[in-house]
Protein backbone atom coordinates (compact mmCIF):
# COMPACT_ATOMS: atom_id res chain seq x y z
CA UNK A 1 0.00 0.00 0.00
CA UNK A 2 1.49 3.51 -1.14
CA UNK A 3 2.62 5.49 1.99
CA UNK A 4 1.88 9.19 0.98
CA UNK A 5 -0.67 10.70 -1.49
CA UNK A 6 -0.20 14.32 -3.83
CA UNK A 7 -3.21 16.04 -4.29
CA UNK A 8 -4.29 13.79 -7.19
CA UNK A 9 -4.51 11.05 -5.24
CA UNK A 10 -6.28 13.15 -2.38
CA UNK A 11 -9.08 13.82 -4.78
CA UNK A 12 -9.61 10.35 -5.63
CA UNK A 13 -10.78 9.78 -2.15
CA UNK A 14 -12.45 13.49 -0.85
CA UNK A 15 -15.39 15.25 -2.67
CA UNK A 16 -13.72 18.90 -1.88
CA UNK A 17 -12.17 20.76 -4.49
CA UNK A 18 -10.59 23.91 -4.82
CA UNK A 19 -10.86 26.57 -3.16
CA UNK A 20 -11.93 23.91 -0.27
CA UNK A 21 -9.73 21.34 -0.49
CA UNK A 22 -7.25 22.16 3.12
CA UNK A 23 -4.66 19.30 2.65
CA UNK A 24 -2.05 19.69 0.05
CA UNK A 25 0.16 15.68 0.79
CA UNK A 26 -0.57 12.75 2.46
CA UNK A 27 3.01 12.04 4.17
CA UNK A 28 2.31 8.37 5.81
CA UNK A 29 -0.71 6.15 6.14
CA UNK A 30 -0.96 3.55 8.19
CA UNK A 31 -4.80 2.55 7.40
CA UNK A 32 -6.59 1.78 10.75
CA UNK A 33 -3.74 3.49 12.80
CA UNK A 34 -2.60 6.67 11.69
CA UNK A 35 -2.35 9.62 8.78
CA UNK A 36 0.17 12.41 8.68
CA UNK A 37 -1.33 15.32 6.66
CA UNK A 38 0.51 18.47 4.97
CA UNK A 39 -1.00 21.88 4.27
CA UNK A 40 1.21 24.72 2.89
CA UNK A 41 -0.67 27.96 3.82
CA UNK A 42 0.27 30.46 1.26
CA UNK A 43 -0.62 34.13 0.29
CA UNK A 44 -2.97 33.37 -2.60
CA UNK A 45 -5.65 31.70 -0.41
CA UNK A 46 -8.44 32.90 -1.30
CA UNK A 47 -9.78 33.13 2.48
CA UNK A 48 -6.75 36.26 3.24
CA UNK A 49 -8.36 38.28 1.14
CA UNK A 50 -10.88 39.25 3.74
CA UNK A 51 -9.36 37.79 7.20
CA UNK A 52 -7.66 40.37 7.25
CA UNK A 53 -6.41 42.59 4.71
CA UNK A 54 -2.90 43.72 6.48
CA UNK A 55 -2.83 41.06 8.93
CA UNK A 56 -3.51 37.86 7.04
CA UNK A 57 -4.49 34.88 9.50
CA UNK A 58 -6.05 31.08 8.47
CA UNK A 59 -9.43 31.08 10.24
CA UNK A 60 -9.53 28.24 12.74
CA UNK A 61 -12.70 27.14 11.53
CA UNK A 62 -10.46 26.06 7.91
CA UNK A 63 -7.47 24.64 10.71
CA UNK A 64 -10.55 22.05 11.70
CA UNK A 65 -11.99 21.59 7.80
CA UNK A 66 -8.15 20.46 6.65
CA UNK A 67 -8.12 18.22 10.23
CA UNK A 68 -11.08 16.49 8.83
CA UNK A 69 -10.25 16.28 6.03
CA UNK A 70 -6.96 14.53 6.77
CA UNK A 71 -9.28 12.06 8.93
CA UNK A 72 -11.27 11.31 6.21
CA UNK A 73 -8.72 9.86 3.91
CA UNK A 74 -7.74 7.50 7.14
CA UNK A 75 -11.18 6.54 7.13
CA UNK A 76 -11.55 6.02 3.82
CA UNK A 77 -8.54 3.70 3.72
CA UNK A 78 -9.66 2.33 6.91
CA UNK A 79 -12.98 1.31 7.07
CA UNK A 80 -14.23 -2.21 5.48
CA UNK A 81 -16.50 -1.86 2.74
CA UNK A 82 -16.36 1.70 1.97
CA UNK A 83 -18.03 2.99 -0.91
CA UNK A 84 -15.68 5.16 -3.35
CA UNK A 85 -18.72 7.94 -3.04
CA UNK A 86 -19.73 7.48 -0.03
CA UNK A 87 -19.06 10.41 1.93
CA UNK A 88 -17.92 10.43 5.63
CA UNK A 89 -18.81 13.37 8.07
CA UNK A 90 -17.00 14.83 11.00
CA UNK A 91 -19.27 15.53 13.30
CA UNK A 92 -17.85 17.73 16.47
CA UNK A 93 -14.68 18.92 18.42
CA UNK A 94 -14.61 19.60 21.85
CA UNK A 95 -11.94 21.89 24.15
CA UNK A 96 -10.22 22.96 20.61
CA UNK A 97 -7.37 25.33 21.73
CA UNK A 98 -5.10 27.41 18.76
CA UNK A 99 -1.68 27.84 20.01
CA UNK A 100 -0.47 30.81 17.81
CA UNK A 101 -2.02 32.28 14.68
CA UNK A 102 -1.19 30.41 11.34
CA UNK A 103 -0.30 32.99 8.35
CA UNK A 104 1.34 33.03 5.10
CA UNK A 105 4.06 30.81 5.00
CA UNK A 106 3.55 28.37 7.55
CA UNK A 107 2.95 24.81 7.01
CA UNK A 108 0.44 22.67 9.01
CA UNK A 109 0.95 19.06 10.05
CA UNK A 110 -1.65 16.91 11.11
CA UNK A 111 -1.44 13.52 12.48
CA UNK A 112 -4.87 11.98 12.93
CA UNK A 113 -4.95 8.57 15.27
CA UNK A 114 -7.75 5.69 13.80
CA UNK A 115 -9.64 5.19 17.54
Amino acid sequence: MEKTFDIQKIMNLLPHRYPFIMIDRILELVPGDKVVALKNVTINEPFFQGHFPGNPIMPGVLIIEAMGQAGAVLAAKSLPGKQQDSLIYFMSMDKVKFRQPVVPGDQLIFEMKFL
